[in-house]
């Protein structure tokens, strides 16, 4: 059952076709595949027979001879003819093994010490470990005379009351 085509866009539709055929015929681009070739022939077939290259009204509009798919491949097979490829997203090619990041590497800096030991040398001296901070209560503040930090200092300690703390309950000690 044959539709209504605007016989315009039919000759349009059959003058493309048989044009991207052409083009792939005179080798400008890379060769059409069996497939490619097999639609451009099903689809000009199907124009001249029924005035349109699909059935379905929901894949393209009524008056058009070709479905809004077979159209956009269609440009696709007249660009591989003509030799322009696709454009769209590519996908990025890695950097070679051979050239150097822009990052910078932050080990190159560091100078490593040439730690051969020695029969003569003393053995090294053991890194004293990281002091840790004590957990220390308020009533242990209240009776401390001085705190060290201002023993060292030699000055004498202000005249003013202890700080007064307020233990709160439920804390991660009482889990």
């Amino acid at each position: 059952m044959a539709r209504d085509v605007d016989e315009k866009k039919k000759r349009k539709a059959l003058r493309k076709l048989r044009k991207a055929a052409a083009l792939a015929e005179q080798g400008l681009g890379p060769p059409l595949s069996d497939w490619e070739k097999q639609f451009l022939e099903e689809v000009e077939a199907r124009i001249e027979t029924y005035g349109s290259a699909f059935n379905d009204p929901e894949k393209g509009g009524r008056d058009e001879a070709l479905s809004a798919l077979q159209s956009i491949k269609l440009r696709e097979i007249d660009k591989k003819a003509r030799g322009k490829g696709k454009t769209g997203f590519r996908q990025r090619k890695p950097l070679s093994s051979q050239k150097r990041s822009n990052t910078r590497q932050l080990d190159e800096d560091i100078e490593t010490p040439d730690v051969s030991p020695s029969p003569l040398s003393a053995p090294a001296p053991k890194q004293a470990e990281p002091s840790r901070p004590k957990l220390v209560s308020a009533r242990d503040m209240i009776n401390a005379e001085e705190p060290p930090s201002q023993a060292s200092t030699g000055k004498p300690r202000a005249e003013t009351s202890p700080p007064k703390l307020r233990v709160i309950k439920g804390g991660a000690d009482d889990i």
